[in-house]
């Protein structure tokens, strides 16, 4: 049973105890008094007739007391219960507001407090307590983002270096083939090196509370997103079936290019060789949405939760890179909970995976 609804019970139970021994400590003073009373009437002369209609008076007196006083009780107690519930959600309606915000907060909504007024009594301690844990969990995954951002800045310069150097080297005429080779995959090495740092710096960007809220339409990002992609190079051949219908998120612009951009991406590279991809948006029941459908390799049910985790990929440990650095799809729920969105996955039938992304309307 809920809490409500034990103290709801506890409260009638207590009434009931209490009115219980109320109406006997009644009946005994009642029956008392009664008991010394005098009965005068006429034709009553005999004294053990005098005791018997006495005796009969009070016995009769008695139960229409009891009977009616049991009945009293039972009104009451109903009544009581009723109240008592009220009383309960009375009572608990701060827990509940402690319990909306704990379900209300993500990694980007840490700065939210509970901040409970009142007397200084064991909920508003509880409550207090709370919120200095948000303060001390805000305070870590700040200082996470930020070692991840300065580090990942930090590497963005050797890496520029290392790719200029090889450059170099490889445009010069007399080097031999055997270092032109080695160069070649040095440079292919570097490059998804910085493909990471990117997807490392973009993912901690995501997580920090959003500064910039603008309506941005969901269909024209789609078609930007698809026109950049088209210049680029693939190694798979994929046909691409856009189904592009407005729909305006609130958001921030860049965030969001890069949602999409990274849903394409990903249904790219996991993609089989003349393959197929369906990217749809539009209004949803109420919500902004954008839909990436893509051909591929069959996905288990029980495989989904674990692509949105960083580094991981479908039958893949994470030293295998061919297809990217496993950041896709972490950087596509990062930035949806920025957004206060949702973001779902279902294996499509036939191979390949279904991402739906929902965010709310502008």
């Amino acid at each position: 049973m809920s809490v409500r609804l034990r103290l709801t019970l506890l409260y009638g139970l207590l009434f009931f105890m209490a009115g219980a021994l109320l109406l006997f400590v009644m009946s005994i003073l009642v029956a008392n008094i009664l008991g010394g009373v005098k009965v005068v009437g006429f034709g009553i002369n005999d004294p053990e007739t005098a005791a018997e209609v006495q005796h009969q008076f009070v016995e009769q007196t008695m139960k229409q007391l009891v009977g009616r006083s049991l009945v009293a009780l039972g009104g009451v107690g109903i009544i009581t219960l009723v109240l008592g519930y009220f009383v309960a959600d009375r009572a608990l309606s701060p827990l509940q507001r402690v319990t909306a915000t704990a379900r209300r907060l993500s990694e980007s909504t840490l700065h939210e407090r509970i901040a409970l007024e009142g007397p200084d009594d064991e909920i508003k301690e509880l409550a207090d307590t709370f919120d200095a844990m948000l303060e001390r969990l805000g305070q870590a995954f700040d200082s996470q983002r930020r070692f991840v951002a300065n580090a990942s800045h930090e590497l963005r310069t050797p890496l520029a270096i290392n790719r200029t150097l090889l450059e170099v080297a490889l445009g010069d005429p007399e080097v031999s083939d055997d270092l032109r080779a080695v160069g070649r995959t040095l440079l292919a090495t570097n490059a998804r090196h910085e493909r990471l740092i990117e997807g490392l710096l973009l993912l901690a960007r995501s997580e920090r509370e959003l500064t910039t809220r603008t309506p941005v339409d969901l269909a024209e990002v789609a078609a930007t997103v698809l026109e950049h992609s088209a210049r680029r190079d693939h190694d798979n051949d994929v046909s691409v079936h856009p189904e592009l219908t407005s729909g305006t998120a609130l958001g921030d612009p860049v965030l969001l290019e890069h949602l999409v951009s990274n849903l394409v991406e990903n249904a790219v590279k996991h993609n089989e060789d003349v393959g197929e991809l369906w990217i749809r948006t539009g209004l949803l029941e109420g919500w902004a949405t954008v839909q990436v459908e893509n051909t591929g390799p069959a996905v288990p049910a029980y495989e989904v939760e674990r692509l949105f985790e960083p580094f991981r990929r479908l039958n893949a440990d994470r030293v295998e890179s061919a297809k990217g650095a496993g950041l896709g799809l972490s950087i596509v729920r990062s930035v949806v909970l920025a957004h206060r969105g949702a973001v779902y996955a279902a294996p499509r039938p036939g191979g390949g995976l279904i991402v739906t992304v929902r965010l709310p309307p502008g």
